[in-house]
């Protein structure tokens, strides 16, 4: 069975590229376009083997994002990443503490991608 991986981001793009990338690999892919999006999807039964997540949205952010979808039964060990232009630590910092598994700088190579996914993701 494939695994679900749930996007993040508010960049149609971002969401596109990374879309395309993981269904070539055979992943099965939701999106959302701000945390709060995201978040509705998650109470309403969306079940992602795995999330990535951008930390700059509108109307909620990946931190605070990540900060709620921790508290939701049956998210507290989804592995979490975090795919940001941000790089400084203080905001790697914020993320981890929020619960992120780990931290992508943007942009990520197709490959690399998968190889982190496969990392964190058990079977994937």
């Amino acid at each position: 069975m494939a695994k679900m991986i749930m996007i993040v981001d508010d960049s149609q793009t971002m969401i596109m590229s990374l879309r395309a990338t993981l269904e070539m690999n055979g992943f099965k892919v939701e999106t959302a376009h701000d945390g709060l999006q995201a978040l509705n999807k998650l109470k309403s039964g969306v079940k992602p083997d795995l999330i990535i997540t951008d930390i700059n949205m509108p109307n909620m952010g990946g931190i605070e994002f990540i900060k709620n979808a921790r508290t939701l039964a049956g998210l507290r060990f989804t592995p979490i990443l975090a795919l940001t232009t941000e790089s400084q630590q203080t905001k790697r910092d914020e993320a981890k503490k929020a619960g992120a598994t780990g931290w992508l700088v943007k942009p990520v190579a197709g490959p690399d991608l998968v190889k982190v996914i496969k990392q964190v993701l058990p079977g994937a």
